[in-house]
Formats: structure tokens, C-alpha cells, sequence
């Protein structure tokens, strides 16, 4: 487990870059959220107490957007380390269900986006626009 600065542990989050062809999902985070208000994130959240990442991943996907994934077998294709948390993102190509806003207390709105509209966008994480655009490039079709 990751402690940070101030000795507390570190949340555990995960996270999906769910893409569809040439465009990846993004969530916009309500102006409300105390953290990160107002910026497009990736779908996930917390990992439970004694929940494998993997299995999380897969119920927050339920949670938020409806959708039912395979727990991811492989590693994550990145990972995020923050002051307070640590993320693993996993790259999602597959899905039961169309994605829908399931959470609007979360985000208030969800989008597909293209590699031409994401550097438009105010992300949540500055390492985000890069790990989009290699991932959008690795797997064209």
C-alpha cells in the first residue's frame, strides 16, 4: 500500500480508456466533484478494500456507464501516480451494453471523442492527451 504526504494511504483507482475505432470515452466530471470539477476524465473509480483491481474496474464500468467488461487479463497500459493516488488504466475494446450516463452525480455528461477533439478538451491529467493519441496510433485499423 502507498502512503502519501501526509501519511494517510493512497486511494487505489482504476480506470478505462474505452475505445471504439478512432474514438475514445471520456467522462466530464460534474463542477461539483471536489476533485478534479470540471475537467474530462476516464471512467472508474475506487478500488474496494480487499477487491482485485481488475474486478473493480469491471463493477465501476457497471456503475457508471451501464456497461458489463471482462475483468482485464493483461497489465494496465498505464499507471498514474498522484500525491494522493495511484491509478492503472486498462485499454477497453470490448463491451456488452451501449454506454450511458448511469452516474450524473459524478458527470454530468459522457462523449466519444476523435484524436482531432481531444486536445481541445481540459483533461484531468496532463499525461492523458499523450497516452491517447499512442494508443489511438497503435491500434488503427
Amino acid at each position: 500500500m502507498s502512503i502519501s504526504v501526509d501519511g494517510s494511504p493512497k486511494a487505489r483507482i482504476v480506470a478505462a480508456l474505452l475505445r471504439d475505432g478512432g474514438r475514445v470515452l471520456l467522462c466530464h466530471r460534474s463542477p461539483r466533484r471536489r476533485w478534479y470539477p470540471d475537467v474530462w476524465d476516464l471512467p472508474g473509480g475506487h478500488v474496494e478494500p480487499g477487491e482485485p483491481p481488475g474486478v473493480a474496474l469491471a463493477r465501476e464500468l457497471r456503475e457508471e456507464l451501464g456497461i458489463d467488461v471482462a475483468v482485464p487479463a493483461g497489465p494496465p497500459v498505464q499507471e498514474v501516480h498522484g500525491e494522493t493516488f495511484d491509478m492503472q488504466i486498462w485499454l477497453i475494446e470490448a463491451w456488452k451494453g451501449s454506454p450511458v450516463n448511469v452516474a450524473p452525480d459524478e458527470h454530468d455528461a459522457i462523449a466519444w471523442f476523435t484524436e482531432d477533439a481531444l486536445g481541445e478538451l481540459s483533461l484531468a491529467h496532463d499525461s492523458y492527451l499523450a497516452m491517447f493519441r499512442k494508443v489511438l496510433a497503435e491500434h488503427r485499423p
